[in-house]
């Protein structure tokens, strides 16, 4: 599938810093109705979100490449009894953001997702999302979006890129190559993020991530 700008073959072209920013939290029980982890299978997978008004997933331009999520590596899954939805993770990151907005953090392998009160998506609206963004960050560059089908039904989805700040030390910045998922169910729209830097290769534990989405 062709970029909407032309790329080289190998390097992406520069995409400028986005803030994806949430709050901490850290990952734990049920409290009061609040998420909730429990162990699951391993596997490969990440997955990020982010919702049709959400900024594009960034790098940190302090963080290096972490490698590729082990084949031994083992996932839990986070159940979000506020936002509606179960979603497998890898053990050991770091959880932010609570309720409709979660992040999962190893470095510059993150994982998002948002929940939003939105129509279900179409490669069009997905488009006119993406524009928007690249509006605000003219080099930005992304895929056309298309239709897939995943566990939890039918979806849109699209591959974008961004690249870090300089490093305020070395000046070098961070690819970010991001999978986005947009999955609706009742009014609800999920928006998943899911991001690696360039060179890291976690397909299949990303795959095991989405595949792994649930409503509920």
């Amino acid at each position: 599938m062709k970029l909407t700008k032309s790329l080289p073959a190998v390097p992406f072209l520069v995409a400028a810093l986005i803030a994806a920013g949430c709050g901490s939290s850290s990952s734990g029980g049920t409290g009061g109705g609040g998420p909730s982890t429990s162990a699951a299978a391993t596997g490969g997978s990440a997955a990020t979100t982010s919702g049709g008004g959400s900024g594009a997933l960034s790098a940190e331009a302090n963080s290096a490449a972490t490698g590729d999520i082990p084949d031994n590596q083992v996932f839990l899954v986070f159940t979000n009894h506020p936002a509606g939805y179960s979603m497998k993770y890898p053990e050991g990151w770091t959880q932010s953001g609570a309720g409709p907005s979660v992040t999962f953090n190893d470095k510059n392998n993150r994982v998002r997702v948002l929940i939003a009160s939105e129509p279900a998506p179409t490669p069009a609206s997905l488009t006119r999302e993406l524009q928007a963004l690249k509006a605000a960050t003219p080099s930005l560059t992304y895929q056309p979006p298309h239709t897939v089908q995943l566990p939890a039904g039918p979806a849109v989805t699209t591959t974008y890129t961004t690249l870090s700040a300089p490093n305020s030390v070395t000046g070098k910045r961070v690819l970010l190559i991001v999978k986005r998922y947009e999955i609706a169910k009742g009014g609800q729209r999920a928006t998943v993020d899911l991001g690696t830097p360039q060179g890291v290769d976690n397909k299949d534990a990303y795959k095991l991530i989405i595949n792994s989405f649930h409503w509920r």
